[in-house]
């Protein structure tokens, strides 16, 4: 046989092949003609079929039992420490900058004895002396005041 044969060959049994699918797909078309797959869904089948795959249970919480958790969670955590944690340690704990170390108490004695708002302003407004500098709110300006100030607190209560 030759290959000019056998090319003519398989694309007789091709034409075949398809022609029986062509036949095919018309006799499934006009056997399912008048069946359920033409006709269009309805609400209950809809609601039905929603049924089926709802999930096994659900989980809910209640809005008094959302508004116990999160003040506790809250109140659990310390704001001095948390912010001293994201934005003072970087500097304070290493003392970058002439920054006074964290618990360092003889660095931490002339800024105290100036009182807490010398801190707090010196913290949230920022500070440049012979010694070093301190950047407003530490360099994060983000931060409220109020976590400012829960952080000088922080550094101060581990420097008496």
């Amino acid at each position: 046989m030759t290959d000019r044969e056998f090319l003519k060959m398989f694309s007789g049994l091709l034409a075949a092949l398809v022609a029986l699918t062509v036949v095919l797909f018309v006799l499934a078309q006009m056997v399912v003609g008048g069946s359920a797959l033409k006709k269009t869904k309805t609400a209950a089948a809809d609601k039905g079929v929603a049924e089926r795959i709802k999930p096994v249970g659900e989980v809910t919480v209640g809005a008094q039992v959302m508004d116990s958790l999160i003040p506790a969670a809250n109140a659990a955590g310390d704001k001095g420490k948390s912010t001293y944690d994201a934005s003072c340690a970087a500097c304070h704990t290493a003392g970058v900058a002439g920054a006074p170390k964290f618990g360092d108490k003889a660095a931490w004695k002339d800024r105290i004895a100036k009182g807490n708002d010398a801190l707090y302003t010196n913290a949230i407004k920022g500070f440049q002396g012979k010694a070093g500098f301190m950047p407003a709110k530490g360099g994060n300006a983000a931060l409220a005041d109020a976590d400012v100030k829960a952080a000088v607190d922080h550094m101060v209560k581990a420097a008496k």
